[in-house]
């Protein structure tokens, strides 16, 4: 019998085995079945992870984050503690809908500290949604959104610096050394060399 290749705590319940190697899982997570878990993951401790949920590979997950089905989660996303996430617009008692609305967080996202995402929205890449703001729409890529509901307040780098662009040239370099184009109001990321 092999060694598993990822990290279970003793105090957490997983009852799936589509986990990717180096991922961790701490105490007192509830894991359900059909749960897929890419590479090189941290989920903390108080996690639950509904059934049928996917995650990406190097994917954060934050103490005390609830993971309901119909989430999809891309590569690279952080997610805050206490991130709240929702699967049902219009939820009553036992009253169990046929399937639930589906959420997407696109490669790089980062949804803040208590934040709350209503379901049926995608957050872009990389964009960054500020701790205890709650989405209501779709977030477009290289955004920077936060308040209740959340309001856009700018652009943002993968580094997650802020971006300035130039009025005559719709372009903006970062610090880090990355370049964009604003183009019909969309960030694009220019390729390297």
């Amino acid at each position: 019998m092999s060694e598993k290749s990822y990290f279970i705590h003793p105090q957490a319940m997983v009852e799936t085995n589509a986990i990717g190697t180096d991922t961790r899982i701490w105490a007192f997570c509830n894991v359900q079945e059909g749960v897929v878990i890419g590479a090189d993951c941290n989920i903390g401790d108080h996690c639950f992870v509904e059934k049928n949920v996917i995650i990406g590979d190097r994917v954060t997950v934050k103490n005390g984050v609830s993971l309901w089905e119909g989430l999809t989660i891309e590569d690279d996303v952080f997610i805050g503690p206490n991130a709240v996430f929702t699967n049902d617009i219009y939820p009553r008692s036992k009253v169990y809908r046929p399937q639930p609305v589906k959420t997407l967080l696109k490669k790089g996202a980062t949804i803040g500290a208590n934040a709350v995402v209503i379901a049926g929205h995608t957050i872009g890449q990389y964009a960054l949604i500020g701790a205890g703001a709650v989405v209501t729409k779709d977030i477009p890529d290289y955004t920077l959104w936060y308040g209740n509901p959340a309001v856009f307040a700018g652009y943002i780098c993968k580094c997650s610096k802020k971006l300035n662009f130039d009025k005559n040239t719709s372009k903006a370099v970062c610090s880090c050394g990355l370049s964009y184009m604003l183009q019909d109001g969309k960030v694009v990321l220019l390729e390297i060399g």
